[in-house]
This record gives C-alpha cells, structure tokens and sequence, in this order.
C-alpha cells in the first residue's frame, strides 16, 4: 500500500455522485415531473481530428462525435449510456471517459450519448432514449453502418445489459460496466444491509425505518458495533466503528460481506472506507431511507422473504443463524410487479443475451456491489448463454473507479471479440475458491486503485498489490 496526494475534490466528488436511488413513497404516487433541457449545455469541443454535433430529439438531448475525414470512419456507433443523475429536474448529456472516447476516434468509431427524458432511476427511459437518439445520430451523417455497440456505468450499466435484451436485433456488443446488472436484486441488499443492521445493533428490525432511524437509532446501531478502541489518528478521536468492532460488530460485517458477493479481496477496506466516509459513515443507512418503491414507479420492488442471512462465512447455519433468520423483519412484494417490470425495464433484466457482452466491477464498491455481477452470470447461465458473458473484477473500494487503461482495453477486447470472434479471457465469478484467492482482481487491474482515506490528513490510500515489483 502506498499514500500519494489527491484533491479532495476528487474524493467529494465521488461521495457526491452516490446518491440515495430509493423513493421515499411520496414521490413515486406524485405527477410525473416536468424535466427540462438546457440548449446551452450541450455544445462541446471536438478532439483533434473530429467533427461533433448536438441536438434535441424526442425531449432527450444528445451528443455525438466521429472522426473527421470519411476515410478514417468504420460506420460503427458507440452508445455511452450515463448513471443515476438524482431526482433533479434538469437533463444533462455527458460522453464516455476522456481514454475511451480518444481511443474510439483514433480508431475510426462514432460515439453518441443521450441525457434521456427524465432523471430518477428510470431504466425504461434510459432504454429507449438510447435507441432513439442512436437512430438519430445516424440520420444526420452518411456512412453509417447498421453496427452499434453500447457502454455505460452504473445505473447506465443497467441500461446497456438491459439494452442488448430489450433490442438484440440493434446492438452487437456491449460493455456494462459496475453496473446494476443484478436488477432489483441490488435494492434487496440495501434492505439487507439495514434490516441486519437493525436486528443486530438493536435487538429488532423495522420495515419502513423509524422517523428517527438516522438520527438516533443508527448512532446506537454504530455504538453497539464499535469495539473498545478505534485504530485512528483523528482527534478528537473517531466512534469505534468501523475501525474496531466488538462481536455483533463482526457478525453484521460477515453479514455484509455475504449479501455483497462472498469472500474476497479488497472487501475488508470496502468496509471500513463505506462506512466511515461517505456522508459521514451514514450512506449505506441512508440507502434503506424510503418505503422500497422506485421513483417513477407505485409498486414495491424489494423483498427479503427467501434470503438466509449468515453471520459468519461458514455456509452451514448455526443455532444463533437460525434463531437471526427467524428474528429478522421479512418484507415481502407482489410478485408480478418483479418479473413483469424489474426496476422499470421494458422487461425485467434475466440474462437473455444473444450478442457478446464484457463487464467490468469493482471488488470492494459496497453501493452497487459485486453481487450483481454474480447474480447476472447465473442469469445469464441459465439461459445457456454463458459463452456469450466475459466478466472481469478489477481491485479497488471505489464505486466505477476504472482507469482510461481498463476502459480501453476492456472495450477494444469486446470489439475484437465481435469482430474476429476473438473472445477475451475473464474470470470464473462463479467459483467462490476463484473469487476469494488473494490475488483475484489482479488480472484485468491496470495502476493504483483506492483502497480509503488515511485517517491523520485524508490522503488516499491505494492498492499496489497487483503492480509488477
């Protein structure tokens, strides 16, 4: 591990992005909001050597940018589908990551982006905006071929895996990257994490949380949790959790570790750094804020009533498991609303794909956790469609903390692969000895990668562990 200087901006920055995504019930029954779009925000600098464009179509605004000389463009357009925007009203467009979209130009590709009609987390709309503005897009150039491949992060991962299912015939190949390719199933886990938290800290879980849950019941929670010291050189001295912790403590972390994708590397500092950081260690509470709708939508999405919890990492239950899971507030959900919506998608996300698909997750992003990479290749799997699925896990705490190396060299393996049916190597998610080798990660990682903050000046703290010696 090394310590090197970053603005802490950056660090702002991503806590600022990861924002609470459930409704808090009201919302989801009001009038549908009244979006806008500012014309003046989409006008952008092309790179050298190409030519751009913006527009308005269908309330959605877009961008695109391709190479400038006819020659050197292939006709084939990049989809960039962009993440959870929040609740406000106004839509903004952005493009893929400054490594990615250089490498496309350079190599002779178009990219396009939508800001879609509305914000919230809204899948469905993300879906069809992108197909919409793509259409588009090509409409207004010559040269374009039928070719489109589709790449995003986030909840833009979401809308890109649910993209090549909703649309087979239109897309070729996509990239999801730390996506929300689990569906509902990643609203399930913030309901775990807070019900766990619950039973464990307090004696007692709750469904919605109390009016006072953040206020006054999660410091109880934190206090139950912490252990007699805190390992810290913050003074006045830090509360104990999550650096110390006593054994309910332990047994919520196991609990955590479980639900998020298993044992394995990084999930110790993905621990501490998201419960100690983010809106002053309260986001992964503030995520079971809400009554499990999703905004834009009436109908409850989660439910815990097949999940077994586990307090240690020995699958076996024991006396005390058995005695938590009967404990434990089960929240149930009308059935039809999953399978027929899934987190309003056309169609719910189960893994039906017909066209190569590479993704890409971080180990320790405890916000949109491994897990869903784990659910998709079982989805995926039971659809006998497992040759078409390369999953990568790339090292690091950070929620979409890829570098310009790994974007590009993930993407231009997905193009190979479609192109001269080179299919890149990944890694087994499935095998859970595979997943909890020290050194699994380190494969596909390129460069440092966050690990936390160092407690005395908050300088980052990265992870080496997979660079060459």
């Amino acid at each position: 591990m090394t310590r090197r200087p970053l603005a802490l901006m950056a660090i702002l920055l991503l806590i600022a992005t990861t924002s609470v995504l459930t409704s808090t019930g009201a919302s989801a029954q009001d009038a549908e909001p009244e979006y806008f779009l500012d014309p003046e925000t989409l006008p952008f600098e092309p790179l050298e050597g190409a030519e751009n464009g913006w527009g308005e179509y269908r309330g959605a605004g877009y961008r695109y940018e391709l190479p400038a000389d006819p020659d050197d463009f292939n006709g084939e357009l990049v989809m960039w589908t962009h993440g959870f925007r929040g609740e406000g009203l106004e839509l903004t467009v952005d493009g893929p990551p400054e490594a990615l979209r250089q490498w496309l130009i350079d190599n002779g590709y178009a990219w396009g982006a939508s800001s879609y009609t509305k914000n919230s987390y809204n899948v469905r709309d993300g879906v069809t905006s992108t197909k919409r503005v793509a259409k588009a897009i090509k409409r207004r150039h010559v040269g374009f071929t039928d070719q489109v491949y589709v790449t995003g992060a986030s909840m833009g991962g979401h809308i890109a895996a649910a993209s090549i299912e909703r649309y087979p015939w239109f897309y070729k190949g996509a990239m999801p990257v730390c996506g929300v390719v689990g569906d509902y199933e990643l609203f399930d886990y913030f309901l775990d994490y807070n019900l766990g938290a619950q039973e464990l800290g307090l004696g007692e879980s709750q469904f919605p949380v109390a009016d006072n849950y953040i206020a006054e019941q999660v410091p109880a929670i934190k206090e139950a949790f912490g252990g007699a010291t805190a390992t810290t050189s913050i003074y006045p001295p830090v509360p104990a959790f999550p650096f110390g912790l006593s054994e309910s403590g332990e047994q919520f972390k196991n609990l955590v570790e479980i639900a998020s994708g298993g044992e394995r590397p990084n999930f110790d500092e993905a621990f501490v750094y998201w419960n100690a950081f983010p809106s002053a260690g309260n986001f992964m509470f503030e995520l079971g804020l809400g009554d499990g709708t999703i905004a834009g939508g009436p109908y409850q999405v989660i439910e815990n009533t097949d999940t077994v919890y586990q307090l240690d990492l020995d699958p076996a239950l024991s006396a005390a498991e058995v005695d938590f899971n009967d404990s434990i507030t089960r929240v149930d959900t009308d059935r039809m609303n999953r399978p027929l919506t899934g987190t309003r998608n056309p169609n719910p996300l189960v893994g039906d794909i017909t066209v190569p698909v590479l993704t890409l997750h971080n180990l320790g992003d405890l916000f949109v956790p491994f897990h869903n990479e784990l659910r998709y290749a079982e989805d995926v799997a039971a659809n006998g469609a497992s040759d078409l699925l390369v999953q990568r896990a790339i090292r690091g705490v950070g929620h979409c903390e890829f570098n310009g190396e790994e974007y590009v060299e993930g993407f231009s393996d997905l193009v190979n692969w479609v192109d001269n049916g080179v299919k890149p190597a990944g890694e087994d998610f499935l095998d859970p000895a595979v997943v909890a080798d020290p050194s699994f990660g380190c494969q596909f990682s390129r460069g440092q990668h966050l690990l936390g903050l160092d407690l005395g000046d908050f300088s980052p703290i990265y992870d080496e562990g997979c660079l060459p010696s």
